[in-house]
């Protein structure tokens, strides 16, 4: 059973889930868990493995229109090095500077390999769902995609230097509060592109119609992409960039534009829901891209 497929069994139970992170009252709250083996490649520094935890917990805070208020990490390693402990906090440190949010903390433990859950908190008073794109909407995306495949891809070759930097990231705190007033759905974009729109698709009750020649595509796949085939494979079904993906009315598009401090690009439209739920030039895209516990 993948992540998915045991977020369903437990909705039942827990109503509340299936949003980027969970809102009680004006408080934003989210937790992720990271493994070396699946999370960190070879060449990952501490530093960046500090700064992408943390970044992706804040991420799911910028996904609901929230502000970053905090986050605190737990730390497990094989042995407790005073370096490599050092350079994760540092990073954990800086990519809350980046976002105005404070890193307070956290627990440590060993493990029998590197490990870390995250926790970051937010708040607002009226977060972005989901739930809430109306065929007639624009789908957008923030920055750039296929930043992290092109780093996979960089470590893959051994140029760790170029790769760590591909694979620190800004989250898009700001750009999330600006969209809070205009944005009707939104995520972000760590399970892929392709996977987030099929999950706005399935929480909103509607259809997508994606322009993959749309895509903005990151400078670095063009370093490590084999063809168009694969760039655009990289950009849009890869995952862990954690750009935002939104819609919005269109007529709301310019001033979403001029109050955000990234590009936004449309690449796509929501419609009435087809026999297929998101679909690119007349063909079905397929659900894939990165989860926990499966392909």
């Amino acid at each position: 059973m993948d992540e998915r497929a045991a977020l369903r069994l437990l909705a039942a139970d827990l109503p509340g889930a299936g949003d980027d992170a969970a809102v009680v009252d004006d408080l934003v709250v989210t937790t992720d868990m990271l493994h070396e083996t699946t999370d960190f490649p070879a060449g990952t520094t501490r530093y960046t493995a500090g700064w992408r935890a943390v970044g992706a917990s804040l991420s799911d805070v910028a996904a609901m229109g929230a502000s970053a208020t905090c986050a605190v990490a737990a730390y497990a390693a094989v042995e407790l090095d005073e370096t490599e402990l050092g350079d994760f906090v540092r990073g954990a440190r800086d990519v809350c500077e980046a976002v105005g949010a404070e890193y307070v903390g956290g627990d440590l433990d060993t493990h029998r390999e590197f490990t870390t859950a995250t926790t970051a908190i937010g708040r607002t008073d009226d977060p972005v769902r989901r739930s809430g794109a109306t065929p007639g909407d624009v789908l957008c995306v923030t920055g750039e995609l296929g930043r992290s495949a092109a780093a996979v891809r960089l470590f893959e070759a051994g140029e760790t230097d170029r790769a760590n930097d591909l694979f620190r990231f800004t989250p898009r705190v700001a750009a999330g509060v600006a969209l809070r007033g205009s944005a009707t759905a939104m995520m972000d974009s760590s399970d892929g592109l392709a996977r987030s729109v099929h999950q706005l698709a399935e929480a909103s009750d509607c259809g997508f119609e994606l322009d993959f020649d749309a895509l903005p595509v990151h400078d670095g796949v063009a370093e490590v992409a084999t063809d168009s085939d694969d760039r655009r494979d990289l950009a849009a079904f890869f995952g862990e960039d954690f750009e935002l993906v939104f819609t919005l009315p269109e007529p709301a598009l310019d001033a979403a534009r001029d109050a955000t401090d990234v590009p936004l690009t449309v690449v796509g439209k929501v419609v009435e829901e087809p026999a297929e739920a998101v679909v690119a030039d007349g063909e079905a895209v397929p659900d894939r891209g990165y989860t926990h516990g499966g392909d």
